[in-house]
């Protein structure tokens, strides 16, 4: 019996139909089914914004804390007047308002009557996605300033403690001790130690660190005294292991600066133009920003932030929206602008509480 001659229904122009793609698809012609998902980009986790303490500012470009040091106290000898002891030093410390920072996209109403998937709701969330991101980096990076830098009040005698730089690991060192859990908890005592030790309350520290680091304390949390070590199975294995070290509450983030990029030094497969990102020079030159924000030479060394709320402040004029264009501008244009805004402003407040760790004993000069 001879074989019978298939009708190869999705082939164009009676193409061979041996192979898929191009000419030779002999399905070219089917439909493309919709699987009624969209791929999200990655999306980084943003949480600075309720670590740090934050204020509204409206009718003004910037806000003033005002600081005021300590004072003494002496025995009273009888029979002295007493006229006071002395007046508290007293300094400030002023965060500007950044221009405004925008993430916007146009819709065009053709190709969303076309779509045969929801476009607007999730441009939203890019958008907002996107501002939050950079909402972290900016205050993380603050925190990293404070670090370096000394208290505004420095009346002699009355000096009050700047912020702290600590080492992980010893000597020399080298940048893979930043990857190095015995090292990283050695780091944590350390800086609980030092926050002791410059009068910062022990309420509210928390750290930051990459997804590396707080991986690589999950994977050695039975042999590095970490509290919390009861925790095992799937809470351990889906990254909620780690709880804190010396009382400070650990989260990971992709977006501190790392070793002069965000989240990840490592090289990795297929990143993506994203993953491990070098940090932006963004110091008060740049347009738009109006505090110092440092550059990406100033995080060559920088592993993760240690700190208390009063590290930071943040300054907001606008806080974080999604605007609608309508009326005449869609028919005019036939779509809409989604446009997310937010006027904010970021910097260090109580250098105190403002620890950074570095890898090697190399560390970051003040900017």
């Amino acid at each position: 019996m001879t074989n019978a001659t298939q009708s190869a229904l999705g082939r164009i122009n009676l193409s061979t139909g041996t192979g898929y793609d191009g000419a030779t698809d002999k399905y070219a012609l089917y439909l493309k089914l919709f699987s009624g998902e969209l791929f999200k980009g990655f999306q980084h986790n943003t949480i600075a914004r309720d670590l740090v303490t934050k204020r509204t500012l409206k009718s003004g470009k910037s806000l003033q804390f005002i600081y005021t040091g300590r004072m003494g106290a002496a025995f009273h000898t009888p029979g002295t007047p007493i006229l006071g002891t002395g007046d508290p030093p007293v300094a400030e410390k002023t965060i500007n308002v950044d221009d405004l920072l925008i993430s916007s996209a146009f819709v065009y109403d053709l190709d969303e009557t076309l779509a045969h998937y929801e476009l607007r709701g999730e441009i939203s969330k890019k958008i907002g996605y996107a501002l939050a991101e950079k909402y972290d980096r900016l205050i993380f990076r603050s925190i990293i300033r404070g670090a370096r830098a000394d208290h505004p009040i420095s009346a002699s005698g009355k000096v009050e403690p700047g912020g702290s730089q600590i080492q992980v690991g010893t000597s020399t060192g080298a940048a893979a001790d930043a990857l190095d859990s015995a090292k990283i908890v050695a780091a944590f005592f350390e800086a609980a130690a030092v926050l002791d030790e410059k009068g910062v309350s022990s309420d509210g520290r928390v750290a930051v660190l990459s997804p590396r680091q707080y991986y690589s304390l999950i994977e050695n949390v039975s042999s590095n005294a970490l509290i919390n070590r009861d925790e095992q199975g799937t809470g351990l294995q889906s990254g909620s292991g780690v709880i804190s070290i010396a009382g400070i509450k650990i989260y990971k983030s992709m977006n501190i600066p790392f070793q002069a990029k965000y989240g990840s030094a490592s090289t990795i497969d297929k990143p993506g133009s994203f993953v491990g990102a070098a940090t932006e020079d963004q110091r008060s030159s740049v347009t738009g920003i109006n505090n110092a924000y440092g550059n990406s030479t100033d995080f060559a060394t920088s592993c993760g932030i240690i700190f208390q709320k009063e590290a930071a402040g943040v300054v907001e004029t606008i806080g974080p929206q999604v605007q609608v264009t309508s009326g005449d501008v869609s028919v005019i244009y036939q779509g809409d602008v989604i446009l997310g805004r937010l006027a904010m402003g970021a910097d260090y407040l109580n250098p105190a509480a403002c620890v950074e760790l570095h890898a090697t004993s190399t560390a970051g000069s003040a900017f």
